[in-house]
This record gives C-alpha cells, sequence and structure tokens, in this order.
C-alpha cells in the first residue's frame, strides 16, 4: 500500500468494528456536551457525528481520522448565534461554510497542512492528553457540572481546568449524591482496562470481540443498576449519557431543522461562514497531521482530499440541522489505541451513532460518564506518554522549547492559541536560526591572503536576508568577494537588494566583488556585465580551487 493510498473497506473488519464501538462511546457524549455548551439542541451534535462519521469518511483518504462537532468552534457558534438571531440562520451559514472548504480542496490549500513543524504537533498531541486527563477528574469524581467535551482552560461557568477539580474534590468530601457511587464506577473501569491491556489478556480469543472500553462501560452500566437500588451511591441523572429520546419515527424526524435560506442578504452571515470555514480547516488540517504521526503504518492523509470530505460534511450537516465538523483528535487517537485499521472503523462509528440514538437511546442513558472518563483517561495517557516528553526533551533545545510551549499554551489557554504560540515559538528559531548560521563569517580566522566565497543556498528567501547581511557586513575592507550563486534555483528580490547595495558599497571599501550565476538577477539589462560573468567565471572557480577562502 503506498502512503497515500486509502485501505479498502472489508480488509480489516475483525479490527475496525471493535474499534468502531469505542469511537461511538467516546463520541456520544462529546456530541451531546459540545451541542450544551454551543447553546444549541442536542440533536444537533448527534447529527455532526453522525454525518461526521458516515459521510466524511468515504470522501476522505484518512485511514484513521474520525470527524465530528469540535470543542474548538463553541466560541464560534455561540458568537454566530448572537449575531445572526436563530439557529436557522446559523445554519445557513453552516452550508456556505461547507462550500468555502469545498473551494480550498480544489484549489489545493491544504498544502498548509505540511508546514506545521513537527515538534509543534507532539506538543498538541501530548497537550492535548494532559487536558483530557485533568478534564475528565471531575466526571470521574461524579462533578458533571462543566459539560462533556470542554477543552479551554478557562470555562464559561467562571471556573478553570484546576479550580474544577477543587469543586469535584469538595462535592465528594462533602458526600454529594452519586459522587462515591462514580468514583467507584471510574476505579473499576479504569481497573477493567489496564488488565484488558495486559499481554495475558490478548491471548484469549474473546478480547478481539469485546475490547477494553466496551468492558468498561459494560460494567459501569452493571454497577450503575446495582446501585440505584438505593443509598448514597446512587447515580444522578446528570451523571449519565442524556441522549433526547424520540417515542416514534415522526418524532424522530422532528428533531431535524433546516437552514433558513432567506438571511442570504445578511452581510453577517458572510463572516459566520468564512470563520467557521478557516477555524474548521485550521483545526481539520492540525488533527491529520497529528493522526498520520500516530498511525503505526505512516499513512499519509492528502489534505486537499481532506477539505473537501470536510466541505461536503458541512453542506449537509448544516442543511439537516448539525452542528460544525471537523476532524478531531480525541475521537481519531481513540480509534488508532483501539485497533482501528481503516476508514471503516469512523464509518461504523457514524452508523451506530444513527441506529442506537434512533433505536435503543433508553439504553445509552444508563452509561455513567464516571465510566466514559476512565476510557478518556487511558486515550490521554497514550498521547501524553512520559516516553514522548523525555525524547522530546533528548532532541535538544530547539525541538523541546516549541513542544513545551505548545503544551502549556494548550493546558492554559485552549487548542488554537496553543498551537500559535508554538508556531510563533519554533517560527522565531528559524529566524534566529538563519540569522546565525548560514553565512557566518569568522573575522578570526580570516586570512587577509585568501579570497572569500560566500555560496547562497538553493532557495534564498527573506528569512536569509539578517543572516546574509550580517555577514556581508562583517566582510574586512580591502579584500576579494566572490558571491557563488550556481546552485541557487531561486532568490528572492529581498536577497537581491542587500547584494545590490552592497555591491554598490564595495568600492568605497576597496572590496572587489565578483559574482557567479547572478549577472542575470543583478544587472539583467547590461550586455557587458553579462558578458563579463561569462569571460570571468573559469578564472574564478580557478582562484577558489587554488585555495580561495570559503564561506
Amino acid at each position: 500500500m503506498t502512503p497515500h493510498q486509502k485501505p479498502g473497506f472489508f480488509e480489516n473488519l475483525k479490527y475496525d468494528l471493535p474499534a468502531s464501538v469505542v469511537v461511538f462511546l467516546v463520541a456520544l457524549p462529546l456530541c451531546l456536551g459540545i451541542a450544551l455548551a454551543s447553546g444549541v439542541p442536542l440533536f444537533a451534535g448527534l447529527i455532526a457525528g453522525i454525518v461526521g462519521g458516515i459521510v466524511v469518511s468515504m470522501i476522505s483518504g484518512s485511514a484513521l481520522g474520525v470527524s465530528g462537532p469540535a470543542a474548538g468552534l463553541i466560541v464560534i457558534v455561540l458568537g454566530a448565534l448572537k449575531d445572526l438571531g436563530t439557529f436557522e440562520a446559523f445554519l445557513f451559514a453552516v452550508v456556505l461554510a461547507g462550500l468555502i472548504q469545498l473551494i480550498l480542496g480544489v484549489i489545493k490549500a491544504g498544502v498548509i497542512g505540511y508546514y506545521f513543524p513537527s515538534s509543534v504537533i507532539k506538543g498538541m498531541l501530548s497537550g492535548i492528553g494532559i487536558t483530557i486527563i485533568l478534564k475528565q477528574i471531575p466526571h470521574s469524581l461524579g462533578y458533571d457540572e462543566d459539560f462533556e467535551g470542554e477543552m479551554s482552560f478557562f470555562q464559561a461557568d467562571g471556573e478553570n481546568t484546576f479550580t474544577e477539580i477543587i469543586r469535584a474534590i469538595e462535592n465528594l468530601i462533602n458526600g454529594a449524591p452519586g459522587a462515591s457511587g462514580a468514583i467507584t464506577v471510574a476505579l473499576v473501569s479504569l481497573a477493567l482496562l489496564i488488565i484488558w491491556d495486559r499481554p495475558f489478556m490478548k491471548k484469549l480469543s474473546f478480547t478481539r470481540y469485546i475490547s477494553g472500553p466496551l468492558m468498561a462501560v459494560l460494567a459501569g452500566i452493571g454497577l450503575n443498576q446495582f446501585f440505584s437500588s438505593g443509598g448514597s451511591m446512587s447515580l444522578q441523572s446528570k451523571q449519565m449519557v442524556n441522549i433526547p429520546v424520540a417515542d416514534s419515527i415522526s418524532s424522530f424526524a422532528g428533531q431535524f431543522t433546516f437552514p433558513d435560506f432567506s438571511v442570504w442578504d445578511n452581510p453577517d452571515l458572510y463572516l459566520v461562514a468564512l470563520t467557521i470555514a478557516v477555524v474548521a480547516s485550521l483545526e481539520t488540517l492540525l488533527c491529520v497531521e497529528a493522526t498520520d504521526k500516530l498511525d503505526p503504518e505512516k499513512r499519509i492523509t492528502p489534505t486537499n482530499r481532506e477539505l473537501v470530505a470536510q466541505g461536503v460534511g458541512n453542506m449537509i450537516s448544516g442543511f439537516i440541522g448539525g452542528l460544525p465538523i471537523t476532524q478531531v483528535i480525541v475521537r481519531s487517537s481513540a480509534n488508532m489505541m483501539s485497533g482501528g485499521k481503516s476508514w471503516a472503523s469512523a464509518f461504523f462509528h457514524g452508523i451506530l451513532l444513527l441506529v442506537c440514538v434512533f433505536s435503543i437511546p433508553n439504553f445509552l442513558n444508563l452509561i455513567p460518564l464516571s465510566s466514559l472518563a476512565a476510557v478518556l483517561f487511558v486515550v490521554g495517557y497514550k498521547l501524553a506518554k512520559p516516553s514522548l516528553i523525555r525524547q522530546m526533551y533528548h532532541s535538544g533545545k530547539e525541538q523541546f522549547i516549541p513542544f513545551a510551549v505548545t503544551i502549556f499554551g494548550i493546558l492554559f489557554t485552549d487548542l488554537l492559541i496553543g498551537i500559535g504560540m508554538g508556531l510563533v515559538v519554533a517560527f522565531f528559531h528559524i529566524l534566529w536560526k538563519n540569522y546565525r548560521t548560514p553565512y557566518h563569517f569568522d573575522l578570526n580566522n580570516y586570512d587577509s591572503h585568501r579570497s572569500i566565497t560566500i555560496h547562497l543556498g538553493e532557495h534564498m528567501t527573506f528569512l536569509h536576508k539578517a543572516g546574509l547581511l550580517r555577514t556581508l557586513d562583517q566582510i574586512p575592507d580591502d579584500t576579494h568577494v566572490v558571491i557563488d550563486a550556481v546552485k541557487t534555483t531561486s532568490i528572492d528580490a529581498d536577497v537581491l537588494e542587500i547584494i545590490q547595495d552592497f555591491e554598490q558599497g564595495a568600492a568605497s571599501r576597496k572590496i572587489e566583488v565578483e559574482f557567479l550565476g547572478l549577472e542575470d538577477q543583478l544587472h539583467p539589462h547590461t550586455e557587458e556585465h553579462f558578458n563579463k560573468a561569462i569571460k570571468e567565471e573559469p578564472k574564478v572557480k580557478k582562484r577558489i580551487a587554488d585555495g580561495g577562502e570559503e564561506k
């Protein structure tokens, strides 16, 4: 299989079907929680999860990526609802956002995804992993005041990640109803997950069909039923999954909402659509890069095709009443860590959402959130393994500093701001490296009897301006300098301007300047310079071969 080839649908069903159940269990409360926090009907989150699973997976070229509603868009959704006035008008904006994403994919804007530094992507994975663990602690203790899927440090209820944990511990100490039962469910579920992952369990045949997360959830349901007989350990309704229950087909169909196309002349509509498209595309491309790094087979997702898939998914989701969709790292990593091999696992997770929400919502509402918290603890740990942090530390400062900044940025702000902080640090490191190293001239080791040759790189961009300017400025007076651009295939006007300024000031410093491969760019209209360059080039090369100093 080539890196870009999408794996077949039926090739790995024995792995993909169990993985799809785990992804379904993880996605279900996230879809509901994100819809609740966004101020839209809970069913809108489920629609986005279903479309992301079924539609996007069929079009996307990603083997392990799973799409659905994303926590990173909650603030945008809340603002859009306020600006546009109605949920139906917002749905029209989602449809337009999908169209913009489709266009971005067609014009190949997905190439942006290949320019995220590896250190920032690994920092994103670790930052999300640590955040997942911290955010699930309150749910595991039976304190469910904050919605499932919240990933920002500062919460809508005025609390933050750490104060929420403190409130949960106080809640447990004070003997709040269901708190002791929730922590019991979480501990039992976590123990089962750890045992299920041991080598001796993998030798048992039934573990191929019943995954650890599924077993943990079933155990949670069983304990919940046992506790429900009475007593302080009995779980409360807010400590459980809470799916809207439709009592008939018509009631189920009535939960779909359609866009209001009459607001097409509202200028705010297009600004909201553009904002959703840009942010959703950026989150998707970041997730694609991260998921590809997690993939044991190191397959590469075609990013332009992914943008097209997300665009189609958002158009459909908006048209039938769903939230905006992105590829999401929590669900994608859960897919990979549960043994998923192909896009079939994402597809079947969407089918499970559709079928189970319609047919057995009452059963799903028996699932304790603390049991799902245990599943997410394991996902978070595998994303932020201590071995990865040690590896990045030993990779050197240029890798570790952007990695660490990204982690702390995500932990104390949110996903996009944290990644932005990591990118800024990585970018400044590139600037500093280009300033310090490419053309460094060591004045202490300079031999006045030898010429100085400065070799330009293959691609000379504005990033090289500072380093080149510094080198040229350090060249002593009364010297012979050769600027060799024979291997240079592209050179920015900014760099040419620096070289031209140096040439013009060289006479006053008694510096003789010769060029290799630059005469056309520096003096394009001067035939005399062109002929001189052709004539002098062999002499310059000979002088270099005879011992001219090269830098």
